[in-house]
């Protein structure tokens, strides 16, 4: 992709757990699970939510450490990977509600362990404002900020004297590769979508977290990419500082969020990717395990 700084995608192959399909709402779709048969009752489940245009493939390399102590489940949204197109979906509330009829199709009971990367992230945090009670914990690795302001969106552009913020990227971006034929269909399908509803308008009025326990995995001060140097010459956006900015304001919106959540943290990590979790399975899986073993600590 051209714009590395958004997202990534990935393959949607699954080289571990047991993979199925099952109708939901007269729509295929496509999962990947673990575990589940040996769960022991009222312990969380790893439940996985990928990226833009992304299956839950995009999350295989850490099922080999998860499945030894949890259980799991990784599906793609419809349209993407095993899962059919749904016209119906039209919101991030849709694909929150789609994705908890799944599990209730599949008899997979909470608490979950949410885990989001990029995109999946506001889709994690739009799932527990809908289930609060259904959910144990949050990780969000790299996430996209949906809690970017207009007015923080222009202080990017100020402050990194380039064309336009994060807000104005992302919309050419989706017009643009929504339009791609290079794209698959499901990833062009998913940005239009995207594209009508508008910058995470969904998440203005959210209330407060539950107090459960959350990680933020955050890529900090990473390496700028060719693809992406030549974008921002493309569109007169000044990489470093805008970088820069962008950074800050997400690392405090992320911190905002969760300074009323005990045992929680944002972890930044310097000069890794975006796709965290693909360059560095092991750490990804470490922090997975943590939070689990501190939810069950605060069931005792």
């Amino acid at each position: 992709m051209r714009y590395c700084l958004l997202l990534f995608i990935f393959s949607t192959n699954m080289a571990l757990g047991q993979a199925g399909s099952v109708t939901v709402e007269g729509k295929k779709m496509g999962y990947t699970s673990y575990g589940l048969e040996t769960r022991k009752p009222n312990t969380p489940v790893l439940v996985f939510e990928a990226g833009l245009g992304s299956g839950g493939g995009s999350y295989e390399l850490l099922f080999p450490a998860l499945s030894q102590k949890t259980a799991g489940i990784a599906y793609d949204r419809n349209g993407l990977g095993g899962s059919e197109p749904d016209t119906t979906i039209k919101s991030d509330g849709d694909v929150a509600r789609r994705l908890h009829a799944l599990l209730k199709e599949l008899k997979v009971q909470p608490p979950y362990l949410l885990v989001g990367h990029s995109l999946g992230g506001p889709f994690i945090r739009l799932f527990t404002a809908l289930y609060p009670n259904e959910v144990a914990g949050l990780l969000f690795i790299d996430p996209t900020d949906f809690m970017l302001t207009e007015k923080e969106d222009e202080q990017i552009k100020t402050i990194s004297n380039s064309a336009m913020g994060y807000r104005k990227l992302i919309a050419t971006m989706f017009k643009r590769d929504s339009e791609d034929t290079t794209n698959s269909i499901g990833t062009r399908n998913e940005m239009k979508r995207l594209r009508k509803i508008g910058y995470f308008e969904e998440y203005t009025s959210l209330a407060p977290l539950p107090d459960i326990p959350v990680t933020v995995l955050m890529s900090y001060n990473r390496y700028i990419e060719k693809q992406e140097e030549e974008l921002g010459k493309e569109l007169k956006i000044n990489m470093m500082p805008w970088f820069a900015e962008m950074n800050r304001l997400r690392i405090d919106h992320f911190a905002d969020m969760i300074k009323n959540n005990h045992n929680s943290s944002v972890i930044l990590l310097p000069r890794y990717s975006h796709g965290i979790h693909h360059q560095d399975p092991a750490l990804a899986s470490t922090v997975i395990l943590d939070l689990y073993n501190r939810i069950l600590a605060q069931k005792k």
